[in-house]
C-alpha cells in the first residue's frame, strides 16, 4: 500500500504544534493526580498529613508502612475476591446475552428486528430509574444476594448495538455455507459468527469488567445487611468516608496498632492505588481490541 504524504504548510505545522501541546496537557491532567496519590502513599505519614500541595516525590523519606497495614486488612482482600467473582459472573452472563441478542437483531430474516430494536433503544433515553429497579430486585427476593449484583445489569442496549453492527458486517455467505454443512443456529452463532467478532466482543467484555470493577452503587442499594458480600469499591468507599472507624478496624487486625492512626492519610492514598492498579495493568494488553472493536462498523463501503 502506498504511503500517503501530506503537504507541509504553515497551517499544518501550527495545527500539529497545538495538537501535540493539547495532548501533552491532557496527559499531564490525567497522570498527575494518580502520581500524587502514589507518592503520597509512600511518603512520611506526618509530612503527608500536613502537605497541602501536589506531592510529586516522596516527602522526607520513603515509607511503605501504609501498604503493610492494608495488606493485613482482611475486608480489603475479601472485597477483591467478591469483585472478581462479580466480574466473572457479569462477563459470562452479559457475553452470552449480548451475543444472542446481537445475532438475532443482525439477521435479516427476522422481520421485526428493526421494530424491536427501536423499542429497546428507547430505554436508553427513558427508563423507570433507580426506585423501580430496587422494587423489582426486592420483590424477586434478591436483596443481600450475589444475584442482585449481577442480574440488574445483565444486558445493555449499547452493547447490543455494538454486537449487532459487528455481526451485520459478516458476509451472509458464511452462514449459508455453515447451513449447507449441517450447522444449526447455535453452532453458526458461536463457532462461525462470534469468532469473527472477537474484537467487538473483547471491547464489550472490557466495558463490562471495568464497569463492574468501579461499581459500588449496586452494593449500596442491594446489599444493606451483607457487608461480607461488599465488592472492592464499596470497601474503599467505606474506608474513605469513615477513615477513623476503618483505621480502628485495621488496628484490631494488625500488629502496628499504635501507628495506624498516624497513617490515616497514607492509608487513604494506598487503598486508592491498590484498587486502581489492576485495571491499569490489564488495559495495555486489551487496548488493541478496544480500538479495533469500537471503530468496527463505523465506516462501511
Amino acid at each position: 500500500m502506498k504511503k500517503v504524504k501530506y503537504k507541509t504548510s504553515v497551517s499544518r505545522i501550527i495545527f500539529m504544534v497545538f495538537a501535540v501541546a493539547f495532548l501533552i496537557l491532557v496527559l499531564f491532567v490525567s497522570v498527575i493526580p494518580l502520581w500524587h496519590v502514589i507518592m503520597g502513599s509512600i511518603s512520611n505519614p506526618t509530612a503527608t498529613t500536613t502537605s497541602r500541595s501536589l506531592i510529586l516525590y516522596p516527602l522526607r523519606n520513603v515509607d511503605f508502612q501504609a501498604y503493610a497495614i492494608i495488606g493485613r486488612y482482611q475486608r480489603l482482600w475479601s472485597g477483591y475476591l467478591n469483585t472478581f467473582i462479580y466480574i466473572v459472573m457479569q462477563c459470562a452472563l452479559t457475553g452470552l446475552l449480548v451475543t444472542i441478542a446481537g445475532y438475532i437483531f443482525s439477521r435479516k430474516r427476522f422481520r421485526l428486528r428493526n421494530a424491536f430494536m427501536l423499542f429497546i433503544s428507547a430505554t436508553m433515553l427513558f427508563n423507570g430509574g433507580m426506585i423501580p429497579m430496587y422494587m423489582i430486585v426486592r420483590n424477586l427476593k434478591l436483596l443481600d444476594t450475589r444475584g442482585a449484583m449481577v442480574l440488574p445489569a445483565a444486558i445493555g442496549v449499547f452493547n447490543i448495538i455494538m454486537m449487532r453492527t459487528a455481526m451485520e458486517g459478516i458476509p451472509e455467505a458464511l452462514e449459508e455455507a455453515a447451513r449447507i454443512d449441517g450447522a444449526g443456529e447455535l453452532t453458526t452463532m458461536f463457532k462461525i459468527i462470534l469468532p469473527l467478532c472477537k474484537a467487538t466482543f473483547a471491547v464489550i467484555m472490557l466495558f463490562t469488567a471495568v464497569g463492574k470493577w468501579n461499581d459500588y452503587m449496586s452494593a449500596l442499594l442491594y446489599l444493606p445487611n451483607r457487608t461480607d458480600l461488599y465488592p472492592l469499591q464499596m470497601v474503599l468507599r467505606t474506608i474513605l468516608f469513615n477513615i477513623s472507624s476503618a483505621t480502628q478496624d485495621m488496628a484490631a487486625q494488625t500488629n502496628v496498632k499504635d501507628s495506624v492512626t498516624m497513617y490515616q492519610k497514607s492509608i487513604e492514598y494506598a487503598v486508592i492505588v491498590v484498587s486502581t492498579l489492576p485495571v491499569l495493568c490489564i488495559y495495555p494488553f486489551v487496548q488493541k481490541y478496544f480500538v479495533s472493536g469500537v471503530t468496527l462498523g463505523a465506516v462501511k463501503s
